[in-house]
């Protein structure tokens, strides 16, 4: 096999034949001119490229207005792919090994692999190794006789025989319908009899008796995670554990993870690097290209891995899969010298909703400032933006200045007809596109309908159309749900220009500490009982405001030595006493 492998893919809901020219494609192919077929199509069918024939010139994939062509160019023996979706489709090469007794992270981003990797090893898709697809049984001892004499190949021979059981925690929880309490839900599940003890786990017993389809994100999630691990199995999947959690939670199910895996083997998707590192014992990072391909690497413990992630390189494979590396050295935050223009304050604001109280004392925010608000869920975050976006008053006094402000609430949905492009009417549609819809990777979607996107995609798309608006002041409300780990750390380093080039300022409510910790100047910390009361305090200086919080949560954070991301201390090492005895919660 050549080391240059060429690997073509057409979006085939992006194609439009008739719009583009009449096949452009086929027309400025120079291996067509030649009287070579490299691109072709049937009668009024969409095209198709052949890879043996394309020299990886990639003109087509450059000239195609609706960028519906990928041409990669690899550098790299990937071999022939594990699975492939058809012929110019999406194709997986290599699967990760579930390791007995260990939490297994795997490291990519959307669009990569990982959901595809989950079904393979769960037994829903049986691997067609490049080819076309044959009947069950003959399909199944295909895979068994590709890894004669590997792992692999006891594996596959015990889940096509039933010998492996196998506990799948979907990604798109949303999509699940419940019916009933979450008490009748879970006993039917309940394999292992141990539905009281794991509800008490993840503290749950006191929703046990409520109808589970009046569940908050949060609260499902939770039911979800506690539905798998009733069942009896070999091997647990996880695949993003700790969407809709708040981070106390995120630690919580962390922790229940862990516990699964002195049994049992357990594989995690998980975005949040600071809890995929505190929960994962190996990782396998999955590289390419999102719905092109994707390669699965070696095993790496967890520390090498999620580094090697951020590097961009994969050592074991001699590999650069990104051209550039996210450091967090630009996140150790020094105060500028000098007095800084106030921009937006606040006095003391009280806040009555049913039996809910918030308190939040007086502070102001400076301009070029990013204020990261952090905190457990139903503690009054979202109440504040909402305040302070003049969705709603303070039951005691009125913010009096007039800023301009631009919100991006938490839950966002869009039922309209209007195009990714239309949403942006009244725009600089040119120069946004530089400075919003590139980095946000949105110029493709803009001919799509707005309601037709993924939950990622419309999440990009609300942060851009809150960006594109003149504005003093910036409300983001969970801007990294539904993202992956790149596009997270891009979306935080898109508001961190964007701030400082506008001369303005954001406010923004997360979850990830991780992302927080990248985009954050300084800290709002929430605290209180949930539904109960809550109480503001800050903004801080970043170490000071997160100090705060890990205290409130008993957990101590570190930074690694390498990269200075952000890491959570193993409970009560010998580094966790150390810190908490200094009061230094984060270093």
């Amino acid at each position: 096999m050549n080391s240059k492998k060429r690997i073509a893919v057409i979006n085939y809901d992006n194609c439009n034949f008739e719009k583009c020219g009449n096949y452009l494609c086929e027309k400025v192919c120079p291996v067509n001119r030649t009287g070579k077929k490299c691109i072709i199509h049937e009668e009024l069918k969409k095209p198709t490229i052949s890879e043996e024939q394309c020299i990886g010139c990639e003109i087509c994939q450059n000239k195609c207005p609706f960028e519906a062509i990928s041409i990669i160019n690899i550098m790299i023996n990937l071999g022939e792919p594990i699975h492939s979706f058809g012929k110019n489709s999406f194709r997986l090469h290599g699967l990760p090994v579930p390791k007995e007794n260990s939490v297994i992270g795997l490291v990519g981003r959307n669009g990569i692999g990982k959901t595809t990797i989950t079904k393979i090893l769960s037994g829903n898709i049986i691997p067609n190794l490049g080819q076309k697809n044959e009947e069950k049984e003959n399909a199944q001892n295909k895979v068994i006789e590709y890894y004669r004499g590997k792992k692999e190949q006891e594996f596959f021979k015990k889940l096509y025989s039933n010998g492996t059981t196998i506990a799948v925690k979907p990604q798109n929880i949303e999509a699940i319908k419940p019916i009933g309490t979450v008490r009748e839900l879970l006993t039917k599940v309940d394999e292992k009899k141990e539905l009281e003890n794991i509800a008490k786990e993840l503290q749950i017993e006191n929703i046990l008796d409520r109808e589970a389809s009046k569940l908050s994100g949060g609260e499902f999630q939770k039911i979800a995670i506690a539905a798998t691990a009733l069942k009896k199995a070999d091997i647990y999947f996880f695949d993003e554990p700790t969407s809709f959690l708040d981070i106390r939670e995120r630690l919580r199910v962390a922790k229940f993870i862990r516990k699964i895996s002195e049994n049992s083997t357990v594989l995690v998707v998980e975005h949040d690097l600071i809890l995929l590192d505190y929960l994962s014992d190996y990782v396998h990072l999955i590289y390419g290209k999102p719905k092109v391909y994707g390669f699965v690497s070696q095993i790496k413990t967890t520390r090498e891995g999620i580094n090697d992630y951020l590097e961009g390189f994969s050592r074991e494979e001699n590999y650069k899969f990104r051209e550039y590396e996210i450091n967090f050295y630009s996140t150790i935050k020094t105060e500028t010298p000098g007095k800084k223009e106030k921009i937006i304050e606040w006095p003391q604001l009280k806040k009555k909703l049913g039996e809910f109280e918030l308190t939040i004392e007086q502070n102001k925010i400076q301009k070029n400032e990013i204020v990261g608000i952090i905190g457990p869920n139903g503690i009054g975050k979202t109440t504040f933006m909402k305040i302070l976006a003049g969705e709603i008053k303070s039951d005691n006094t009125e913010i009096q200045q007039k800023v301009k402000i631009s919100y991006k609430p938490q839950y966002i949905t869009y039922t309209g007809e209007k195009t990714v492009q239309e949403l942006f009417e009244g725009t600089n549609l040119e120069e946004i596109k530089t400075t919003l819809l590139k980095p946000l990777e949105l110029e493709p979607l803009l001919e799509k309908k707005a309601k037709t996107l993924s939950g990622g995609e419309f999440q990009r798309l609300s942060i851009a159309i809150c960006l594109s608006k003149k504005a003093n002041v910036y409300l983001l409300d969970e801007p990294s749900a539904y993202l992956d780990v790149e596009q997270r750390l891009a979306v935080g380093k898109l508001i961190r220009n964007y701030i400082d080039v506008k001369n303005c300022s954001a406010i923004i409510i997360d979850h990830d500490l991780t992302f927080m910790d990248y985009v954050s100047d300084k800290i709002m910390v929430f605290t209180g009982e949930p539904t109960k009361h809550g109480k503001a305090t800050g903004p801080f200086k970043i170490n000071e405001g997160m100090n705060h919080l890990l205290k409130y949560l008993d957990i101590t954070v570190r930074r690694d030595k390498d990269t200075k991301r952000p890491r959570i201390n193993k409970y009560d090492s010998v580094l966790d006493r150390e810190q908490k005895k200094g009061n230094k919660y984060y270093e």
